[in-house]
């Protein structure tokens, strides 16, 4: 089958799929994964996943990405990175972490294996758990933004382990790990000045009384209404490729990037007019090809022990719901709070996929190993709303969306 007719059967299944679920109070995102595990090679084998429909996938994550921060203020992220909601970050990191450590000694792993099979089970994925947040209308609440400041500070933990374990030359010394250790942290700590930096700069200039939306409004008056949305999606690249620059993933760059924006810097109108664009874009058209092309990953024949992927799957479900209701506890959630953050916690998708295809690459782990955490993000993926659902009823949700609060504690 050619690109062309792969990806828009992919977008109709996928689309199909999703509204079918959301026909039944269920998210989009669970039928949009299953219409990939249907087209993929687990069931019908029509579409297998290829470097062409990956690359579209990476064109959805970063739309995800740059709708989702539109949606949200830095400040309100900032906030629940201070205090206890670090706290909570490291609880939803560490525990995984070490539940990984577990069973990877448990199945006679080597220390490489089960460093990377601990860091894919400790990652929350940033574009997974904003899409089913935004699914569920609750990214400006508590769970949201703790979810998300969770998600931002795991990746990032994720990725700088990451970057110190590619970086130990083979015969490691305590001064080389030193020095990666070093290194990696020192880029972390250029990345969160450079975001801070404009942040305040973009701040100040406001409290100052300045007419920021006048630059985006001078480039719209000469090259078109069209400009504007060239002009967020450049802005937004450039945090993108900064954040690669220091060996980070690109989506973590964007996300703040993306946070950066909000209406203050655009006429309303124009505001408005931009959400709706990239609505119509990233809903109706790249966003299911994303959730889909997670489902084309899975191939249940690769899995070559059975066991050990159930035990993976156990311990990844119930470390990230352990360590959200313990750190939604201690930051003040109620039981129900604490719960639903748990539960939104477990989504992993593309960032846990990305460290497990740069271990296979260089060789870290095997394809069963591979398979298994293919899986693993999958299948979290796919539980994620439906645990979600459990913890919030129907009327329950609704409440929480009109006060941002629950009743019970």
């Amino acid at each position: 089958m050619s690109l062309l007719s792969s990806l828009l059967v992919l977008i109709v299944v996928a689309r199909l799929f999703g509204r079918l679920f959301a026909r039944y109070n269920q998210p989009e995102v669970i039928g949009e994964i299953l219409a990939g595990v249907l087209l993929g090679p687990a069931v019908l084998d029509l579409i297998r996943p290829n470097p062409a429909l990956a690359g579209i996938s990476e064109l959805a994550v970063f739309l995800v990405i740059l709708t989702a921060g539109l949606e949200m203020k830095i400040g309100h992220i900032l906030g629940a990175m201070r205090g206890r909601g670090l706290l909570l970050a490291a609880i939803g990191f560490v525990i995984p972490f070490l539940g990984g450590g577990l069973v990877g000694q448990l199945f006679g792993l080597d220390a490489m294996r089960t460093v990377f099979l601990g860091l894919c089970i400790s990652i929350t994925a940033l574009p997974v758990a904003l899409k089913i947040l935004e699914n569920l209308d609750i990214l400006d609440t508590p769970i949201g933004r703790y979810a998300v400041a969770t998600a931002v500070v795991n990746d990032v933990a994720a990725l700088l382990v990451l970057g110190v374990v590619l970086g130990v030359p083979s015969q490691p010394t305590f001064g080389a790990v030193a020095t990666t250790v070093a290194v990696a942290t020192g880029k972390l700590a250029l990345l969160a000045g450079f975001v801070l930096a404009l942040n305040w700069t973009l701040e100040f200039l406001h409290r100052r009384g300045a007419s920021i939306h006048v630059v985006p409004e001078t480039l719209v008056r000469y090259f078109g209404a069209e400009a504007l949305f060239g002009i967020v999606v450049l802005f937004v690249l450039i945090f993108g490729w900064v954040s690669e620059m220091l060996g980070f993933h690109f989506v973590i760059g964007a996300f703040f990037g993306a946070l950066l924006l909000d209406q203050r810097h655009f006429l309303a109108s124009r505001y408005n007019e931009l959400q709706k664009t990239l609505g119509s874009v990233t809903g109706g058209f790249l966003a299911p090809v994303f959730f889909a092309y997670l489902g084309l990953e899975f191939d249940i024949h690769a899995i070559d022990s059975v066991v050990f992927a159930v035990a993976v799957l156990a311990v990844s479900v119930v470390t990230k719901m352990a360590a959200g209701v313990w750190g939604g506890r201690l930051v003040g959630m109620s039981r129900r709070e604490a719960l639903g953050l748990g539960c939104i916690l477990n989504g992993r998708g593309v960032m846990e996929l990305v460290v497990a295809s740069i271990a296979y690459e260089k060789g870290f782990i095997n394809a069963g190993i591979f398979s298994t955490l293919v899986l693993m993000g999958i299948f979290t993926t796919f539980i994620t709303p439906i645990l979600f659902s459990r913890a919030f009823p129907p009327e329950s949700l609704d409440d929480y969306r009109k006060t941002g609060t629950t009743v019970t504690r």
